[in-house]
């Protein structure tokens, strides 16, 4: 659907990335510090399989153009349940259905299953990105009052773009991730300097555990990846989100970890765990993405209960890893305060909310205040507990 709104300007709604150029997208998404909007990651998920209306992510992507040249994306998706997202406002759904209000489907900004931080709508260098984001959120506004959607909701938005979107009138909800930030370390025991003796002791214990077990882990990046490893980490994925039933959020297809060996491999770093009575095939894995001096923790698994196995393939090597090519910040992924005794200190982030129904901005607007109250008072007392020595603290 493409509707002009502005002289010079028209915007068209798409509902597959492979409508609009990977040039084109991929100038816009390429710098950006995440890695998770450009064109080929979102591709994956959708001719994958990964992200469709039966799984409850329609795509919806809004792209602006001025004439002929896109100058602005905003990756979206119909969503009609809350899973997937590690947002959680499940409460709120259930609110709305009490007072007779219908909260599904809603539209959604993020990318889908990676709470990670880093959404805002693409825009090209050099404009004015106020006008710009001033023009597509009149848009969304129009696409949700004529469809009847209640609100729209964008996650782990960057905290750069926050105030722009502000300014629009999204209210804005804190919650917090456990971040690794790289504060110059040479290597993994100059890391290690910045605990308490108590758990310097542990880690060291965690990390020993490793020979004991008789595994070694190695990372692997690139083309140096065998082909094999992307399926392989689909069953480790796989056999995880298992074990968490729904929580688990398993979205993604085979084949979309198989596409990556295609054409983004050249983002991902594998952990594989091996034994040594068989070093052919990795018994665990964990599979982080980087771009820059940022890593991101993603998924991982084991065919075996192997006791500190996930600290080391998920915490200690990334980090071991991430010193050796200098990245800067380390985000493991989702859930887990176990992450704060490993130097993960809590970080805010924010999601933005703009609800199209009265009934709604009555019942859950005038709380947000309080509820980002509380959230930093959480902050506090997580990283007020950090078993940093006192001299780093």
């Amino acid at each position: 659907m493409v509707e002009q709104i502005k002289s010079r300007y028209s915007v068209a709604w798409i509902e597959k990335i492979t409508e609009v150029p990977q040039s084109e997208w991929d100038a816009l998404a390429l710098p950006l510090k995440t890695p998770f909007f450009e064109w080929d990651w979102l591709h994956n998920m959708e001719a994958s399989g990964s992200t469709t209306a039966r799984s409850g992510w329609k795509p919806h992507h809004l792209t602006l153009w001025r004439d002929k040249n896109l100058i602005a994306v905003a990756p979206l998706y119909i969503k009609s349940h809350s899973f997937g997202e590690f947002v959680f406002d499940h409460q709120w759904a259930d609110i709305s259905e009490r007072v007779g209000v219908r909260y599904y489907p809603k539209l959604l900004g993020m990318s889908p299953f990676t709470p990670a931080e880093g959404y805002r709508f693409l825009i090209a260098p050099g404009e004015d990105e106020d006008q710009i984001v001033a023009l597509m959120v009149r848009e969304i506004d129009n696409f949700c009052n004529r469809y009847g959607i209640s609100g729209c909701h964008f996650l782990y938005v960057d905290p750069q773009w926050r105030p722009i979107l502000e300014r629009q009138g999204f209210s804005s909800w804190m919650h917090h991730s456990f971040i690794w930030e790289n504060h110059g370390f040479s290597n993994f025991d100059d890391y290690l300097k910045i605990f308490n003796a108590n758990q310097r002791r542990n880690i060291k214990r965690e990390r020993k555990a490793m020979t004991k077990y008789g595994l070694e882990l190695k990372a692997v990046t690139g083309d140096d990846i065998p082909k094999s490893f992307f399926s392989l980490m689909y069953d480790f994925y796989a056999d995880t989100c298992d074990k968490f039933g729904w929580w688990g959020s398993k979205y993604l297809t085979r084949k979309f970890f198989e596409l990556l060996h295609t054409n983004y491999r050249d983002r991902v770093v594998f952990i594989a765990a091996y034994s040594e009575q068989d070093n052919r095939q990795p018994l665990g894995m964990s599979f982080c993405l980087y771009k820059g001096d940022r890593m991101y923790g993603r998924y991982w698994g084991s065919y075996q209960e192997i006791d500190c196995l996930h600290f080391n393939a998920c915490y200690y090597s990334p980090i071991e890893w991430a010193i050796a090519n200098n990245i800067q910040s380390f985000d493991p992924g989702a859930g887990g305060r176990h992450k704060k005794r490993r130097g993960f200190p809590a970080s805010p982030n924010h999601s933005l909310h703009r609800f199209y129904n009265d009934r709604l901005k009555q019942i859950f607007l005038p709380y947000m205040r309080e509820v980002n109250q509380l959230e930093e008072q959480d902050i506090e007392t997580i990283n007020a507990e950090l078993p940093f020595s006192k001299k780093d603290s």
